[in-house]
């Protein structure tokens, strides 16, 4: 696999992952220019394919402006994005993320919020990743990164919400730092889970709402101002979302004093 597929359909990019060639993923762009990208998952925002698959059976429609909001939010801060975590990254959160790939098995893995691909460096040699993201700006950067470190990749423009993959499609699955800011992140859980095989994985690293009482109202406080300014919210419980959304949690592991969680998860086996 390359780094990036050049112009190819979302029916081109299902045959070539295995999931069958007549039918195009709705809401997987494969490939740039990112003008194009960008136009297609505003349309798939915004159209008739935007409504879950949930929803279209009871009959109602998705209210997708949060989604389009974050995207918007995620956009604009692209071109800083990786400078404002910069020094985080170095002291700790690196660290962490080089534990949570070494969970990750051989087999097909899906990456939920690759943003800028500060993951890929990170992706096992014998895996089969495929990464979406919501953000087209933040994809070009993932792009730019998977096509210096020589990573085989796949790449495409997604919300979490409505992941374009039929059930089962892979091993695995992870995200750093993403379900903080996915609006609705028990429906984004409960697709990670729909197309992990059964005995799937779900491995996580986000911040969460700190159990001590003060520090929990001042993050709920400050959520809002949170929100606004950078789109992640500082207060979820990812633990009990996890759970939530039908995952067995299988261990938690904290890091700087239990903001940080590392979540094992594992869908059930059939």
């Amino acid at each position: 696999m390359s780094a990036l597929l050049g112009l190819r359909t979302a029916a081109a990019l299902s045959r070539r992952l295995g999931f069958g060639g007549g039918t195009a993923l709705p809401g997987l762009v494969a490939g740039f220019p990112l003008p194009r990208a960008r136009a297609n998952i505003v349309r798939g925002l915004t159209g008739r394919e935007a409504k879950v698959r949930k929803g279209e059976e009871r009959g109602h429609r998705q209210d997708w402006r949060p989604t389009k909001l974050t995207q918007r939010r995620y956009d604009r801060q692209a071109a800083l994005y990786d400078l404002h975590g910069a020094l985080l990254e170095r002291l700790a959160i690196g660290r962490w993320r080089r534990i949570l790939w070494s969970k990750m098995g051989a087999g097909r893995v899906l990456e939920v919020g690759v943003g800028t691909g500060t993951n890929v460096a990170y992706h096992p040699p014998d895996a089969a990743v495929v990464a979406v993201d919501l953000s087209p700006k933040l994809l070009a950067r993932a792009a730019n990164k998977a096509r210096k470190n020589g990573k085989p990749v796949e790449l495409g423009l997604m919300d979490a919400q409505r992941l374009a993959f039929p059930d089962g499609a892979f091993d695995s699955a992870a995200a750093t730092f993403v379900f903080c800011s996915v609006p609705d992140p028990i429906a984004g859980l409960t697709e990670v889970r729909r197309v992990l095989k059964p005995g799937g994985r779900l491995v996580l690293l986000e911040h969460v709402r700190l159990g001590n009482r003060l520090l929990g109202w001042l993050m709920d406080l400050l959520n809002p101002l949170m929100v606004r300014l950078s789109g992640a919210n500082m207060n979820r419980d990812t633990v009990a979302n996890v759970q939530r959304a039908g995952f067995q949690v299988v261990a938690v592991d904290s890091f700087f004093g239990g903001l940080v969680k590392l979540i094992e998860a594992r869908k059930e086996s059939q």
